[in-house]
């Protein structure tokens, strides 16, 4: 009897890590989330600007390494949690 009280303890207490778990990724998904979407309205206002050709590129090129920078991050967050 006290073996089938230790499997059960030991399986909620699976389920319930597992459901703190799933709380965090999805916490740092919607982050990953907000972050890409940030991008595309900065993006979106430097489009706007009537600026030289010069800082056209610049923008791009602080765009793309922003983008970068976000799928390394998105990257780095379902690995985490893959290997939990």
């Amino acid at each position: 009897m006290e073996k089938v009280i230790i499997l059960f303890i030991t399986e909620v207490i699976k389920i319930e890590s597992t459901e703190v778990e799933d709380v965090q990724w999805s916490q740092d998904w919607k982050a990953i989330v907000e972050i890409f979407d940030t991008i595309d309205r900065l993006e979106a206002l430097f489009k706007s600007l009537d600026v030289s050709y010069l800082r056209e590129v610049q923008q791009k090129i602080l765009v793309l390494n922003l983008q970068k920078y976000a799928w390394s991050l998105s990257k780095f967050i379902v690995e985490k949690y893959s290997n939990e």
